[in-house]
């Protein structure tokens, strides 16, 4: 059986994540949690992130089966519009996106133009379903708390968590978001960590700082053990507590309003108007 090949993907500008997860014995792979570059300050889009990764994709002559998103990102767009166009491989993210979508489909005021249905996805995931990349079989975890509907990505001996987990001297994500649980990511980072202790957990963003550079990768072993908020048996109410007096001190992410509502959407911009222009909206005193 293959084993699957994983490239990291480092956007500096977000400290996020993309991972290529491949089958090299058949050439075929996913991207998972794309991005597409956007600067606040004017407003431009820019295609380097995608670019580098599809110039990568083609390099290696690999097919492309799947697009997949662990959830609906605040801190980055989702570039999956753009790599379908390119590649033709459909869009996958949790089922509960639903309910992330009604809550920020009313923030902005869009309910009749991005209905709270999913179907701005080309699959919806439940939690234990399996989808192929190549001849890897890739097991989706629903591991809420982030948000209502982060999930996780087993594949073999790997673990992709988007914002559930990061590096152990980082600790774990936020859980202020609408939707948001910090005893509910306490327990889905339990079923995480119940797994092998040499599966590879891959987290979804990661900044550098306490003198390393930045990185991507540890092992369900090192998380139990030196993990900063989960790590040495850490109780679940004591984390709860710490948990949420640090989320009360976070401001909100650079890139949140922007990126929730080109996320809601599958990674689509919303439509033009009259004169051409495409705008996105900035709801006063609501967040």
């Amino acid at each position: 059986m293959s084993k699957p090949t994983v490239t990291g993907f480092h956007d500096p500008a977000t400290g996020t994540m993309t991972y290529l997860v491949s089958d090299e014995r058949h050439r075929r792979a996913a991207v998972v949690d794309p991005v597409w570059d956007y600067e606040p300050k004017s407003g431009h889009l820019d295609t380097r992130s995608v670019d580098r990764l599809s110039l990568h994709i083609e390099r290696r002559e690999l097919t492309l089966d799947w697009i997949l998103e662990t959830h609906v990102h605040a801190d980055h767009l989702s570039a999956a519009q753009l790599l379908k166009h390119r590649f033709g491989a459909p869009v996958a993210i949790g089922e509960h996106v639903r309910a992330v979508q009604r809550n920020f489909a009313a923030l902005f005021h869009v309910e009749g133009e991005v209905p709270a249905d999913g179907s701005q996805f080309d699959r919806l995931l439940a939690d234990g379903e399996t989808i192929e990349i190549g001849t890897l079989s890739a097991r989706v975890l629903h591991t809420p708390g982030h948000t209502p509907a982060c999930i996780s990505y087993l594949v073999e001996d790997v673990a992709i968590v988007g914002d559930t987990l990061f590096m152990p001297d980082a600790g774990t994500a936020r859980c202020d978001f609408p939707g948001g649980d910090a005893r509910q990511l306490y327990r889905s980072i339990q079923r995480i960590l119940a797994l092998p202790e040499q599966t590879r957990i891959f987290v979804g963003h990661d900044y550098g700082g306490n003198g390393r550079e930045p990185a991507w990768e540890a092992s369900v072993a090192q998380h139990r053990r030196l993990n900063i908020h989960v790590g040495a048996g850490r109780e679940e109410d004591e984390y709860v507590r710490m948990r949420e007096a640090r989320d009360r001190t976070l401001e909100a992410p650079t890139l949140i309003l922007p990126a929730l509502q080109v996320n809601i959407r599958g990674g689509r911009l919303p439509g033009a108007e009259s004169n051409g222009t495409i705008y996105l909206k900035i709801p006063l005193d609501r967040l």
